[in-house]
């Protein structure tokens, strides 16, 4: 499939979310992806970082010098995804391995994570498991090949929003990690939706437990990005919170807009031929400001 077509391909698909749009979207990008996969092969697979089942990670890259490492938080709404992997050992396939095995084909650590899944594990538990996973990684990370002092947070819709409340957890988070990258996440600018309230809880909780705050006083260098396909309201999120973070700081966040993709194709074309998205991402893991 050319450029163009896979462009006219997410194009058609408007801004619809749900299952069946991944599939497609995750159909565009197979082949490039099976590829991918076929070269880079995991360093580690399921290692824990905390008690529960789903607290697993994985490794990809590493070797030579200390790198800088990138955590990978996958989207889901809350309720569903996984860190994916080989097949063979368990994992689910292509889909959000292919970060953790882009950032090592650029020369980086990649770490993909699952966390906790509502509504089992409702609100904090998502920002208390990337917590634990940085912790492990300042632990662990040198013998996998990456530098503990250069840790990147990356962060795909409800893993954006994980990353952003991460933030409020620790205080001390520009001491942990250099950086935070956070495509189509919600953040607190516009109302809580139903289906969020599985982890949220009611709507009266959510202006006490959304990001927000945290996500507008941090210092941290922050990079944001939505995408052309984004559902009005990520992109409302996104708007508001360049406008926000003008005021308060003075000047804007790095900020990405991912024109001819979607919400899912965004974070799922990573590792292809189409590398505007990940040129951002990579100038801003070699320079954070």
């Amino acid at each position: 499939m050319t450029a163009g077509e896979t462009a006219r391909a997410i194009a058609a698909m408007g801004t619809r979310l749900g299952p069946e749009v991944v599939a497609d979207c995750r159909a565009l990008f197979d082949a490039e992806q099976q590829a991918l996969a076929a070269r880079v092969a995991p360093a580690a697979i399921d290692c824990a970082y905390g008690p529960d089942p789903r607290q697993r990670l994985d490794l990809y890259g590493g070797g030579g010098d200390p790198r800088p490492v990138v955590l990978f938080v996958h989207g889901g709404g809350f309720l569903v995804g996984d860190k994916g992997g080989p097949v063979e050992k368990g994992g689910s396939g292509w889909a959000n391995a292919h970060v953790g095995r882009w950032a090592a084909a650029n020369g980086l650590v990649g770490a993909v994570m699952n966390y906790r899944l509502a509504p089992a594990h409702m609100w904090p538990s998502g920002a208390e498991d990337v917590n634990l996973a940085v912790d492990w990684l300042r632990a662990n990370a040198a013998r996998h090949g990456g530098d503990p002092e250069r840790i990147f947070l990356l962060g795909t819709s409800a893993g954006a929003v994980h990353v952003s409340a991460f933030l409020r957890e620790r205080e001390n988070h520009a001491q942990l990690v250099r950086g935070a990258a956070l495509l189509s996440g919600l953040y607190g600018f516009t109302p809580l939706d139903p289906r969020d309230m599985l982890y949220y809880g009611p709507q009266d909780c959510y202006e006490l437990r959304m990001p927000l705050g945290a996500i507008m006083a941090t210092n941290l260098p922050l990079l944001v990005a939505c995408a052309e396909f984004d559902p009005p309201r990520f992109q409302a999120e996104w708007c508001s919170l360049l406008h926000a973070r003008l005021g308060r700081h003075g000047k804007l966040p790095r900020a990405c807009y991912v024109s001819g993709h979607n919400h899912y194709s965004a974070a799922l074309h990573l590792g292809t031929s189409d590398h505007r998205l990940a040129d951002e991402l990579l100038g801003f893991f070699a320079d954070p400001r």
